[in-house]
């Protein structure tokens, strides 16, 4: 069984920047007042699984996160209308909702124990409950784990922009939600809204 707890859009922001600093690895980290300046207009969720420390299972700590937000055709955001621009030619924006996967990381002592694909898959329940037909995520060709991550819970390739250094080309993926997608669910998770 699997604890996530859904955060509202402040406390999510102020959570998620501190527990960025000690297990993303990531070179940039996002401050609380960024993730909040991204979120404030739009739809998003702030997702976060725990678990007890198998030294001391009194004490429960954020292993995984994952925050995602509505993408629109029109963005004001300059980063944002780049990310719709470079995508127009593979999703079609107008008339249909798209979920983009902004963050998101695991403890590198907790991979590989289900907790993301936990995230991923409360995730897609709340996305098709909002309507979202498709979730698109960016990557960098050298997070081979993330990529292997991402295989693993059906998303596809749908873009490559290669980069003088392979490790350094974008790689864009896509994940069609519907019924079919929550009935493939594994993971039995609780979810507490924080």
């Amino acid at each position: 069984m699997y604890s996530i707890r859904e955060y509202p859009l402040q406390q999510g922001a102020l959570e998620i920047a501190y527990i960025e600093e000690y297990f993303n690895e990531f070179p940039t980290r996002k401050s609380a007042n960024h993730i909040v300046d991204r979120l404030q207009d739009r739809e998003a969720q702030i997702l976060m699984a725990e678990d007890s420390l198998a030294d001391d299972p009194t004490t429960v700590v954020p292993v995984s996160y994952k925050v995602s937000h509505e993408l629109r055709s029109e963005e004001a955001d300059p980063k944002l209308a780049d990310l719709v621009d470079r995508l127009s030619d593979v999703v079609e924006f107008d008339g249909r909702k798209i979920l983009y996967n902004w963050l998101g990381a695991t403890r590198l002592d907790w991979r590989g124990k289900g907790h993301f694909r936990a995230l991923t898959e409360e995730q897609e329940v709340w996305a098709v409950a909002q309507g979202y037909e498709e979730v698109i995520v960016k990557t960098k060709n050298r997070y081979y784990d993330m990529r292997g991550t991402l295989d693993s819970l059906q998303f596809n390739v749908i873009k490559v922009e290669p980069a003088l250094d392979p490790l350094d080309s974008k790689v864009y993926l896509s994940k069609k939600l519907g019924q079919a997608v929550l009935d493939a669910h594994r993971g039995r998770r609780v979810l507490t809204r924080g």
